[in-house]
């Protein structure tokens, strides 16, 4: 027994030192490798990992493939993670290019701190890629090995991607264009999505279109997720802040799902009720992810949304093939590239089922959907001016037509206007006949039909007042344009040489009088009416030998309206001088009548060196 009992002790030694041997081997990390594609750079594919949860111990080191992602190998956990990778041998001027590496990290190269990526908690640095110099002073002729210490936070997406050693000038080069996707677009994504939703957010108001606030609320909630990348500080602290991360994730999947259905013009009930639920869901499910810190909640409701937006391609596909639409086609190909991207981002960045890589290409896809918005505002714009035109065109013809119809009912109007003065100056003309020149011809009349004809002067008085009333009812019709001045040099002259027979000296007093709107035919009439009574009294009564007619033109002043003075004074005896016993007649009377007609006021009095002064004031408008 002893003797068999030392060999087995034996063969358990060294199946010991065996497993030990091949444990050591399998965690030895491998050599960069160089990278055939690019000229003098070398490529660190895996390393020796150790993970260390919170509250519990380091696992033992085990070889990982890079890149490492803490939160599939520690769901929902926080934590650090050591892994140790092997760099080239000899002593050269190296960059290493870290495509990503975090939430924090510090690198420690053959012993020596190298570098802290990092430096609060707050921090997360895995959404950009990192140079370190590597100094020629702290490389070894053999062996170099790299230790890097993630810090990672629960359901942040902590991990280390892939490394690559280079010249530095070309890893600058390299870093430069990679920062290109990790800073410079990611940044025009948020300046562009602010726009668009400020701009939508304007259309939205004015027009109150639901797909221009269903695109607001997605590019503002698109915001964040690019935000957070350049912006490496959480805003809240986390988990919160990656709740809202999330949450403003999912919206704007699933808004732009309905902005597309709003677009189209398409409103199918299911898909609707579809992208509510979906909606629902997702908040329900992002709020138990990080509540819980469980990853596996996200990655179910990223797979809902996933799903979503392939039946949303779908049904937009079908759309664009029955009714041949170019924003549809537009949508498609927006929708296919932003459905392509979802499912690399699913597969091989979330879940890594088909592989692992560490780019999401989704935030970039979804900028298409900036083109169909712009596609969209084009669109309708362009409707909306040919709608103008079209309304423009219509109302024009509409004006023209009304013009039309108003033109002819003015002339309509005018013609009426015409014949209705026509009829009342011909009724003037008849009523001034009949109450002029009719009156005094049946005086006339009455008097030659007495015995003995009556007396030769007065019959001749008559026939002479009956002229003169012919005469200013034919002067009243004469076109006067508005000039008083001409009024009286025609009564003038219809007067003077009656006035000169009966030896009565007239001085004509008339100053420049400006045009008179209120000079029609009928106070033309009424005013030379006005003027032969007041001669004819003269002529009759005042025993004078000498008459002075004046006119002046009096402007505003003081609150009294502009003016016309008219005055007629002779040298006779005067008003109170005349013979007792004399009946008194209509003369008078008719005078003020006829100045009132016409808006005048008539005053008989003492003239200031004797005589009597006939004076009629006629108050103008304004002019």
């Amino acid at each position: 027994m002893g003797f068999f009992a030392r060999p087995a002790r034996s063969a358990l030694l060294l199946a010991g030192l065996l497993m030990s041997c091949g444990q050591a081997a399998a965690c030895e990390p491998g050599r960069a490798r160089s990278d055939a594609a690019m000229a003098g750079w070398w490529r660190v594919d895996n390393a020796c990992v150790s993970l260390q949860a919170e509250g519990e111990t380091a696992s033992a080191e085990q070889a990982m493939a890079l890149p490492v992602r803490w939160d599939k190998q520690r769901n929902g956990q926080a934590g650090r993670a050591l892994l140790r990778l092997q760099l080239p041998e000899g002593r050269q001027a190296l960059a290493l290019l870290i495509d990503r590496i975090g939430n924090q990290a510090a690198l420690t190269l053959n012993g020596h701190r190298l570098a802290v990526i990092g430096r609060r908690p707050s921090q997360d640095v895995s959404r950009q890629s990192h140079l370190v110099m590597l100094p020629v002073e702290l490389l070894n002729e053999g062996r170099n090995e790299l230790r890097v210490e993630l810090q990672a936070q629960a359901l942040r997406g902590a991990l280390l991607g892939s490394l690559r050693l280079g010249p530095p000038a070309e890893a600058e080069a390299l870093q430069a264009r990679w920062q290109l996707f990790d800073q410079v677009l990611p940044a025009a994504y948020v300046a562009s999505f602010l726009l668009m939703g400020g701009l939508t957010a304007g259309l939205w108001w004015r027009q109150r279109d639901p797909v221009f606030g269903c695109f607001c609320l997605a590019a503002l909630a698109g915001v964040l997720r690019p935000l957070d990348a350049v912006w490496p500080d959480a805003l809240l602290p986390w988990p919160l802040w990656g709740a809202v991360l999330a949450l403003a994730y999912g919206c704007q999947i699933v808004l732009l799902n309905r902005f597309i259905v709003l677009v189209l013009g398409k409103n199918p009930r299911w898909m609707v009720r579809a992208i509510m639920l979906v909606l629902a869901v997702m908040a329900v499910l992002a709020c138990l992810s990080f509540l819980l810190l469980q990853r596996h909640f996200w990655t179910l409701a990223l797979g809902l949304m996933l799903g979503l937006s392939v039946a949303c391609l779908a049904m937009v596909l079908r759309v664009a093939w029955l009714e041949r639409q170019a924003i549809a086609w537009l949508v498609v190909l927006s929708g296919a590239l932003a459905v392509a991207a979802g499912v690399h981002d699913f597969f091989l960045v979330r879940t890594g089922w088909l592989g692992e890589v560490s780019r999401q290409l989704t935030p970039h896809a979804l900028f298409g959907f900036v083109l169909v918005l712009a596609w969209v505002v084009v669109t309708r714009y362009s409707h909306t001016v040919t709608d103008y035109r079209a309304l423009n065109e219509h109302l024009a013809e509409r004006v023209a037509e009304r013009e039309e119809h108003l033109r002819q009912a003015f002339e309509a109007l005018r013609s009426k206007q015409q014949e209705q003065a026509v009829l009342n100056e011909r009724q003037r003309i008849m009523r001034e006949i009949h109450d002029g020149i009719g009156s005094q011809l049946v005086g006339l009349l009455n008097m030659v039909s007495h015995e003995g004809g009556g007396d030769r002067r007065e019959l001749e008085a008559q026939v002479r007042h009956a002229l003169d009333e012919m005469r200013m009812a034919v002067d009243s019709l004469q076109p006067m344009d508005a000039d008083l001045t001409t009024v009286l040099a025609t009564l003038r002259y219809r007067l003077q040489p009656r006035l000169q027979a009966a030896g009565l000296r007239v001085v004509w007093d008339v100053a420049s009088l400006p045009p008179l709107a209120e000079l029609a035919p009928q106070a033309v009439l009424q005013l030379q009416r006005i003027l032969l009574e007041a001669f004819t009294n003269v002529l009759k009564h005042a025993q004078a030998r000498q008459v002075t007619v004046s006119a002046r033109w009096l402007p505003a002043r003081d609150g009294h309206a502009a003016e016309v003075q008219l005055r007629l004074i002779d040298d006779g005896i005067g008003p109170q001088a005349a013979p007792e016993g004399t009946p008194a007649g209509h003369g008078l009377t008719n005078m003020r009548a006829r100045a009132a007609s016409i808006g005048a006021v008539l005053h008989i009095g003492q003239g200031a060196e004797g005589g009597t002064c006939v004076a009629i004031d006629w108050p103008q408008p304004a002019r």
